[in-house]
């Protein structure tokens, strides 16, 4: 009998899990808290899934936050969880557990989603980004995730907007991701910030609401303009946005529009980006962790 993989997508809240065979086809999911406290805790975790499924899977693909080799395992810096700075998790987990490991950061997780069987399966170059706390993603050359030279290639929320302020203020991550958008609105509208989610703040864009069609309209400029920059950097054949927010038609439909204004400021003929949606939204780590295990252990 084929033997199925247990994929793992650890995120700062969460641990989503599911049993998949080499199809991405999902015979088994469920969900429960990230542990919050230790490596210890990670493990333990872990390891009692593994051994609740041992018998069914031969595997283990993990997609999760951080700067991370995934030759290696080793996580140079940890995104959400603090105590992953400088561990090697395919280690630590062969502690516990003696099966194939494989690993890879979310955002470059639901890149690779995309690359294996989403908009990107006929793309031999290409760029994805995920708006969600921050801006993740991937940058696609060949069909192969680029990571630069410290594993950081792809990292756009760390990307700058403009001169005014030369510090993280006048980030990306705080202009262009969903927590800004809804950060801006609560702020317009004096809102509870705990009270808003990117679903509202859509029906309000839906109800013609003028402050927060204003705010969406700078929103959806500031990421018109780095698609703008990274495809006069890197000229892929096509970007595409995921998260949440993106199965909202108008976020893909202003993008393009506001695309269109800059292009039409620029006196010479230059290459216009390709920009369309993510197939995949909320399982595409875990297809993508999938994709991921099989490029480091393709016979298996």
């Amino acid at each position: 009998m084929l033997m199925k993989k247990l994929v793992l997508d650890i995120g700062g809240t969460l641990i989503k899990y599911a049993v998949m065979d080499k199809e991405a086809k999902i015979f088994q999911r469920g969900e429960f808290p990230t542990p919050l406290d230790s490596i210890e805790s990670l493990m333990k975790k872990i390891t009692e899934l593994y051994n609740s499924l041992k018998d069914e899977v031969n595997g283990i693909a993990i997609s999760m936050p951080g700067n991370i080799d995934t030759k290696t395992g080793q996580i140079y810096s940890p995104g959400a969880l603090d105590y992953n700075a400088n561990v090697n998790i395919i280690d630590k987990i062969h502690e516990h557990i003696d099966v194939p490991v494989s690993v890879e950061n979310d955002g470059k997780s639901a890149a690779l989603a995309e690359v294996w069987i989403g908009n990107l399966k006929n793309s031999k170059d290409g760029v994805v980004m995920i708006l969600g706390t921050g801006i993740g993603g991937g940058i696609i050359k060949d069909r192969k995730i680029h990571k630069g030279n410290h594993f950081f290639a792809g990292e756009f929320s760390f990307l700058m907007q403009d001169t005014k302020t030369l510090d993280f203020n006048n980030a990306f991550a705080l202009t262009g991701s969903t927590s800004a958008l809804i950060n801006e609105v609560s702020k317009k509208k004096n809102i509870d910030i705990k009270s808003l989610n990117g679903y509202k703040v859509f029906s309000m864009i839906e109800e013609g609401d003028s402050d927060v069609l204003e705010i969406f309209e700078k929103f959806t400029t500031n990421i018109a303009m780095q698609i703008y920059n990274l495809q006069c950097i890197l000229d892929p054949e096509k970007f595409l946005i995921g998260g949440g927010i993106s199965k909202q038609p108008i976020l893909l439909e202003k993008i393009k529009e506001n695309l269109e204004k800059i292009y039409e400021k620029i006196p010479f003929d230059i290459p216009h980006a390709v920009v369309d949606t993510c197939k995949y939204y909320n399982d595409s780590n875990l297809i993508g962790a999938l994709y991921n295990y099989y490029l480091q252990f393709p016979e298996d």
